[in-house]
């Protein structure tokens, strides 16, 4: 197989995985499993939040009983912003939250609040609700929310730990739609971007519940180093603040996860799946996969499929995302190796969007450094200064999707002719 006939089946095989995770086909197999009832008094209540938020939105909709009365809500990123009959869409940042997502919030609140014990609340959460839906804590500003994420993107931290320090400052995450929608009864419907699949960290866990404490926030803050680096109003507030009561989980429903979406990858692809999700720091998760791949060396051609979420701790000014630096480490470590024959290798965020970029990752092969050194590229600089965006659109490698309108984390591929 020709090296573009590789790359093409790659990026093939990485958008059949996308599918896998079509909100709109997962959730309606939820309803055609269990059929939202028709309330004898009450009024359905939707609150759609995450990059799926839109399309789940629609999707609970066509799903009520004919003539159901309903109030919605759907808050996405900008790029998945569509509009939706009868329901109030709100767009805002991620990964750093702005004033849009605050007024967004201040409403789901509102409308919360207003719920009596005959309504029913369908809580559709998907991955970026963390960021999309801030509610910061009394005596914690928004721009304060804004440092603390900054903090954490660049902490090394993993999504469990990113999200027990955002729940410790919200209202609403946490728990918190069930705290303010009580005494209505609240079913969530989760599309999950976690490995292992915590609920609880998915989003933040807004309808469902805590990962920890505030106490175990602050000192997880302090064990790291990072404590002194947050805002006074936050530093004040973890230290002072009172635990708040967690109300029972009520009805989940996991609708899909990366498990599904990595499984319909590998088909496409004939990939051997494997089972260790591809986890912690992204130049462990490069020796790794060259290590798989000396191990199928000399069996012809093959294919591996990987699942997971790395994580970068920034070093250096520059720009890109997590799964553009692992197939940047990946072809840098591929070439000191001294790595043989026609390959490819592809890593991208499942929601089309890696880090701050406009790029879902990157694809890269054997000549991808020859690529970049072409062009003027200094690999190790690129590399120190945590520069995969520029490296990788030196040698034409970024993987370019648009936001998909979904988000079950992160899929690679490597594949060998």
């Amino acid at each position: 197989m020709t090296l573009k006939a590789l790359r093409t089946k790659a990026k093939s095989a990485f958008l059949a995985g996308v599918k896998a995770a079509d909100p709109v086909g997962t959730l309606g197999q939820a309803f055609e499993k269990q059929p939202l009832s028709e309330l004898k008094m009450g009024k359905y209540i939707i609150i759609a939040v995450g990059k799926a938020a839109c399309k789940m939105a629609q999707s609970a909709i066509d799903a009520l009983p004919v003539g159901a009365n309903f109030s919605a809500i759907a808050v996405t990123n900008y790029e998945n912003v569509m509009d939706i009959d009868r329901c109030r869409v709100f767009g805002a940042a991620h990964p750093v939250p702005d004033a849009n997502g605050q007024v967004a919030a201040n409403e789901v609140i509102s409308l919360l609040k207003n719920a009596t014990q005959d309504d029913v609340v369908l809580a559709l959460i998907s991955g970026g609700s963390s960021a999309l839906l801030p509610s910061p804590v009394q005596g914690v500003s928004l721009d304060d929310k804004a440092k603390v994420n900054e903090v954490l993107l660049h902490s090394g931290f993993d999504i469990t730990n990113m999200n027990l320090v955002r729940q410790a400052l919200s209202n609403l995450k946490g728990g918190g739609f069930l705290r303010y929608a009580k005494p209505a009864t609240v079913r969530s419907y989760i599309l999950s971007d976690v490995l292992g699949d915590d609920l609880r960290v998915v989003g933040s866990g807004p309808s469902i519940g805590p990962i920890g404490t505030i106490a175990d926030a602050r000192n997880l803050l302090v064990e790291t180093g990072n404590f002194d680096k947050m805002p006074e109003g936050v530093r004040t507030y973890l230290e002072t603040a009172d635990e708040r009561p967690v109300e029972p989980t009520q009805m989940a429903t996991l609708i899909c996860s990366n498990s599904q979406s990595l499984a319909a990858m590998a088909e496409s692809a004939g990939a051997i799946v494997m089972q260790e999700p591809l986890i912690g720091d992204v130049n462990d998760a490069a020796t790794r996969i060259l290590a798989d791949v000396e191990m199928h060396q000399g069996k012809g051609s093959f294919a591996l499929a990987y699942g997971g979420e790395t994580t970068v701790e920034l070093t250096g000014k520059g720009r890109g995302g997590r799964n553009q630096e692992l197939a940047l480490l990946v072809a840098e470590k591929a070439s000191r190796a001294g790595l043989t024959g026609t390959w490819v290798f592809l890593s991208g965020g499942t929601d089309g969007r890696d880090g701050p970029t406009d790029a879902a990752g990157g694809l890269v092969d054997g000549a991808t450094l020859e690529r970049i050194a072409a062009k003027g590229g200094i690999i190790a600089d690129l590399l120190t200064n945590n520069d995969s965006y520029a490296a990788l659109k030196l040698s034409g490698d970024l993987l370019m999707t648009g936001a998909t309108g979904t988000n079950v984390a992160d899929l690679q591929l490597f594949l060998m002719a």
